[in-house]
């Protein structure tokens, strides 16, 4: 029985989710690694303050962004 784990940072719509797991097991499916009713697909949820890389969280990297895009039309 394959289990599937994703980690993403929150954010995304509940049908963008649902859509993401149909079509991870459609994958698994299609590769021939098991029949659908044995695959298992874990979604994790991580705040954007608790994902960080290279020191930054993601919540700090996407409000620098927004930042500089407000200078940038200024």
């Amino acid at each position: 029985m394959p289990v599937v784990q994703i980690t993403l940072t929150q954010g995304r719509s509940p049908e963008a989710i649902r859509s993401m797991i149909s079509k991870v097991t459609d994958a698994i499916v299609e590769a021939e690694v098991a029949p659908k009713p044995n695959i298992r697909v874990l979604v994790t949820e991580i705040p954007r303050e608790h994902f960080a890389a290279g020191d930054v969280t993601i919540a700090e990297r996407l409000a620098s962004q927004d930042a500089s895009a407000e200078r940038s039309s200024s």
